[in-house]
């Protein structure tokens, strides 16, 4: 295989270490660094998602940060494509690409199709949009079941970015979710010219949750809950996987009076710890079991002995 054509995958839970052992990996490899997280994209949204400093990024080239204002919405396959373009651009300039996050739902455009061929017109996308101003979450479900004959939507059903594109693809397919989810099946693996060598960091529950506190702790002094009040004014609120996303949900939450000072810290734990369990369930699925890198407070590891694993 010529040079350039393995993508290296360090994965793993929130608050497990993983952009401290990147940023050593790629610096001692004269690596570039591609971000695969969801909420990272999005300019403004820099302590909840424990944004790359401006000096890290210095250190080592970042891509996937900063694409878009909070207010605009962003899907799994406008990053697929960003993607697809930052892997051709490195592997022009022979530069190796170290992909590391923990958004399951983009870690997955790297191994399995995520885009179908569903043409969806400007008079659908205008009729979804109408449909959810008139009739909210309930009228997008409900048009959805209807379309798909009381078959499981396997859904999130409270995300109406996720509703509206669903319903966009089954209009402008004719077909059921289900249908358009084994059309997937039959498309390629992406990526096929590539070795794709993988970890996924781990830590014991002890140890990540002392580091999850630590790191709360860290960002509401950092002035969490003042980025918070910032992006209200930006049109946060207009974007569901924005303002539900994990701090910041809870900051906003502070700011309406509905969770105390004293209550703020230990809600956005116990939304964190909630979160890397369902990480934990999408890498233990996804990710070669071999791949797992389990760590505790005692552990210490150097980007020079990492072992990866080769994924599908």
């Amino acid at each position: 295989m010529e040079e350039g054509t393995t993508l290296y995958f360090l994965a793993g839970v929130t608050a497990s270490g993983k952009s401290e052992l990147a940023l050593e990996w790629a610096e001692s490899r004269d690596a570039e660094i591609l971000s695969c997280d969801s909420i990272a994209i999005f300019r403004g949204m820099d302590l909840g998602s424990a944004k790359p400093t401006p000096g890290e990024r210095m250190r080592v080239p970042h891509h996937g940060l900063d694409l878009v204002e909070v207010s605009q919405g962003y899907d799994v396959s406008q990053y697929e494509r960003y993607a697809r373009q930052v892997v051709t651009d490195a592997r022009t300039r022979g530069r190796a690409l170290l992909v590391v996050g923990g958004s399951g739902f983009y870690l997955q455009s790297f191994f399995e199709p995520i885009i179908d061929e569903v043409e969806v017109t400007d008079e659908i996308r205008r009729q979804v949009v109408d449909l959810h101003e008139t009739q909210g979450i309930f009228g997008l479900v409900d048009r959805l079941k209807e379309l798909n004959g009381g078959e499981p939507l396997d859904l999130d059903e409270k995300n109406p970015q996720r509703l509206q594109r669903a319903l966009e693809r089954c209009l402008g397919s004719g077909l059921k979710l289900s249908e358009l989810r084994e059309r997937f099946q039959s498309l390629p693996t992406p990526y096929p010219s590539f070795r794709k060598e993988c970890i996924w960091l781990d830590r014991t529950d002890e140890d990540l949750a002392e580091r999850i506190e630590a790191r709360t702790k860290a960002m509401i002094r950092a002035g969490l809950v003042e980025e918070t009040e910032s992006l209200i004014g930006q049109g946060f609120l207009a974007n569901h996987s924005a303002y539900s996303s994990v701090g910041y949900r809870e900051a906003h939450a502070f700011l309406r009076n509905e969770i105390s000072r004293t209550d703020l810290v230990p809600s956005i734990c116990r939304s964190t710890r909630k979160l890397v369990a369902k990480q934990r369930k999408w890498f233990r699925k996804r990710f070669p079991v071999e791949s797992r890198l389990l760590l505790d407070a005692s552990s210490i590891v150097r980007a020079d002995e990492l072992k990866w694993c080769s994924g599908t």
